[in-house]
């Protein structure tokens, strides 16, 4: 057996292949060669720099660890797709192929047999098998779904290089029989209804979104006038005075975008700031908008 070396590890699985016939199976493999031949290629790696193993329903790669990374998932993410698009709309509905794909990093070792040896290519395996990828397939109208490894997103993902878009990737967490496995979900979690319902603890930098709203801009009070998207003025209560984005409007005002608030403010019909609801301003100049 050779000794461990350090490789990019693709891998690339038909659904429901064991419900077609042989004739069907035979047809899926050979576009499953073409798909995957057309990714490597587009992605610059040539036949010299990987080996393949053939698993039936599926597709192995082994690529140089010198090989660009980033142009291989860059190419995993726009590529499969569209390649699959050209096929399935040529196919008959029992011939459609849909793929699930696993792209991971790690130490693999190939033995007297050609076979292949690693705990980073079995990780790899079980995410391609856990039922979250499968569900997460079933949910995709692009034929497509790609977990990426831990590794992969913390060394490419996460720098939003281009083409590898970050946001675009979830966290998730998947069981095998050796304990749960951490990845990236490429496009929403299953069951979330197109966002991440996935580990909250697990977005590496740790930051989360602030309460009510982004950055340190505080929420719209609750009751406030002006419910349609866009500007206009905002009304919160303090004490039964109004307020313009947090300061009190009592008599003449300024310094509210530039201009001046003269007169009185009429909250519902009741002057003087005493109403509770209504929320609109009358007998009220803004100079300086012109």
């Amino acid at each position: 057996m050779t000794e461990p070396v350090s490789r990019t590890i693709l891998l690339l699985d038909i659904e429901r292949y064991s419900d077609r016939d042989d004739v069907e199976q035979a047809y899926l493999r050979r576009m499953l060669y073409d798909v995957t031949d057309q990714v490597l290629e587009s992605a610059g790696i040539d036949e010299t720099r990987r080996l393949r193993a053939d698993r039936g329903d599926s597709v192995m790669e082994l690529i140089d660890a010198n090989a660009s990374l980033t142009a291989l998932l860059r190419a995993v993410i726009s590529e499969v797709p569209v390649q699959l698009r050209a096929v399935n709309r040529m196919a008959s509905k029992s011939a459609q192929i849909r793929l699930r794909g696993v792209v991971a990093t790690g130490y693999v070792a190939v033995d007297g047999q050609g076979g292949w040896v690693g705990s980073d290519l079995n990780h790899a395996c079980r995410l391609l098998d856990a039922q979250l990828l499968r569900d997460a397939l079933r949910e995709r109208a692009d034929d497509f779904a790609l977990c990426v490894a831990e590794g992969v997103h913390s060394g490419i993902v996460r720098h939003d290089h281009k083409g590898i878009p970050r946001d675009a990737f979830h966290p998730i967490t998947v069981d095998s029989k050796n304990g749960p496995l951490r990845a990236w979900l490429y496009g929403p979690v299953p069951g979330s209804g197109g966002t991440d319902r996935g580990d909250t603890d697990h977005h590496g930098e740790g930051e989360a979104p602030a309460p009510g709203g982004s950055g340190d801009r505080p929420a719209p009070a609750r009751g406030s006038g002006g419910g349609g998207g866009g500007g206009g003025v905002t009304f919160a209560f303090h004490g039964g005075a109004p307020s313009f984005g947090g300061s009190l409007v009592a008599g003449d005002q300024h310094g509210v975008s530039g201009g001046q608030v003269t007169g009185d403010v009429h909250l519902g019909g009741v002057s003087g700031g005493t109403g509770n609801s209504g929320g609109t301003a009358s007998d009220s100049a803004q100079e300086g908008r012109r």
